[in-house]
């Protein structure tokens, strides 16, 4: 069986989210081909299958035609239903929701996207993302809707041996935009170096090509207003594989990632730093809640709270018994709640439910 994700561009938590579930829905005799619109940069990760970049409407016929899908999943791009329709695909569609930034813009956008799954698609499927869910119940939905966790695979991202850095690391993983709220981590990350420990190095991985040069002006403005040009270290467009060992590094050092984001679906950089052992605070970006429990699996923080972050960082890095348990807990919850396995079996259900049978 053979199907067919599309999203926009092969970039941030889609593309993560789809390289994991290529490699859980393969053991189960389902092979995932992937559809992105565009890309922005060079580096396309492994997939573990047939990729394709177009935006073309006569080669994604031909790329229908060829790979004769049981099911296409369309990722946030509602007006994708009717374009598949027209460009002759008859099987079932689903329309996946992750993300879609603000809750004000997600209900806006689930308003426009129900009327065209209703009269396109065959169902919505979305991950255990609160603000979704709500908006989606407040809708008379005349069409099924799946809501299941993403998955992670433990096994294939995981924490490397790597030498102990002689500075805490404080990490932060995205884009230069607003809702990732960049500001609040240089403003966290100066409170600690001048207030704590002038020791602490700033790391901040994003992918450039993502960004819009007004705010990387305003982002480029505040690292000197804060004079944080000696702490600060900026990496663009890492290789997913790679990333593995950064956690490793930041998590060996004492420090954390810190992810001060408004607004979440899922966070798979906190879910990615979780498995590698690094901990993470974070703001609570909704999304966020089927990963982090406070002192547990990580730590929260009120979001525009600099105080509280500060003070809630310093307990992760100071309390040895609070951080072991964080970090151990941790593993073991991405481990059970975001299992390949077990999204493999809820994945299956779902295309059975509108459908599509699965072989095995």
């Amino acid at each position: 069986m053979n199907i067919l994700f599309v999203y926009f561009i092969p970039s941030g938590g889609v593309e993560t989210l789809n390289r994991h579930r290529s490699a859980a829905l393969k053991k189960k005799n389902i092979h995932c081909h992937f559809l992105y619109y565009s890309k922005e940069r060079e580096l396309v990760n492994n997939h573990d299958g047939p990729t394709f970049i177009t935006n073309n409407d006569n080669e994604i016929k031909i790329i229908l035609k060829e790979g004769n899908y049981s099911s296409i999943i369309i990722t946030s791009d509602y007006n994708g239903l009717p374009r598949f329709r027209n460009l002759g695909y008859k099987g079932k569609i689903i329309l996946e929701i992750q993300g879609l930034g603000s809750k004000i813009i997600a209900n806006s956008e689930l308003k426009k996207a129900i009327p065209l799954v209703t009269a396109f698609g065959d169902g919505i499927l979305s991950s255990k993302t609160p603000h979704i869910m709500q908006i989606l119940d407040e809708f008379s939905l005349s069409f099924p809707k799946f809501i299941f966790n993403n998955c992670f695979d433990t096994s294939k991202f995981s924490y490397k041996l790597t030498q102990r850095s002689n500075h805490l690391i404080l990490a932060w993983i995205g884009r230069i935009e607003d809702n990732k709220n960049w500001r609040e981590f240089l403003e966290i990350g100066y409170n600690l170096i001048n207030g704590y420990n002038s020791n602490i190095k700033l790391y901040m991985f994003e992918d450039k090509s993502l960004s819009n040069p007004i705010e990387r002006h305003r982002f480029q403005r505040l690292i000197k207003t804060l004079n944080l040009e000696k702490s600060l270290t900026i990496y663009s467009n890492i290789p997913n594989d790679k990333m593995a060992y950064y956690y490793s590094i930041i998590g060996n050092s004492g420090g954390f990632l810190c992810s001060t984001s408004k607004v979440e679906g899922f966070g798979y950089a906190i879910v990615e730093a979780m498995s590698c052992r690094c901990p993470v605070l974070t703001t609570d970006s909704d999304g966020v809640k089927n990963s982090i429990i406070h002192n547990q699996t990580g730590k929260f923080y009120s979001i525009g709270n600099t105080i509280e972050a500060v003070k809630e960082a310093k307990e992760l890095m100071e309390n040895v018994q609070l951080r072991d348990h964080i970090i151990s807990s941790a593993l073991n919850h991405v481990k059970v709640h975001f299992s390949p396995d077990k999204y493999s079996q809820q994945f299956i259900n779902m295309l059975e439910s509108v459908g599509t049978y699965h072989k095995g």
